[in-house]
């Protein structure tokens, strides 16, 4: 990602607003990250910033203990 990138990945297992505020938090503390959005009812993550890679975002919401069944 380049410093105003942004991309939207959808995240499995979410059912709440914990979930919703675990992922957010996880996401949020990669380098790179400017903002991140998730939506609970359609499980997408809106991911701003720079430099972050796919996989980082993978490894961030798995540590959450959720799934990431793709990116747009």
């Amino acid at each position: 990602m380049s410093n105003d990138d942004q991309r939207t990945y959808y995240v499995t297992g979410m059912s709440c607003e914990h979930c919703v505020a675990a992922v957010n938090a996880k996401v949020g503390e990669l380098p790179g990250v400017s903002a991140v959005d998730v939506d609970l009812q359609s499980g997408a993550v809106l991911v701003r910033g720079g430099g972050v890679e796919g996989e980082a975002i993978q490894a961030a919401v798995e540590a959450a203990g959720y799934g990431l069944a793709g990116h747009a």
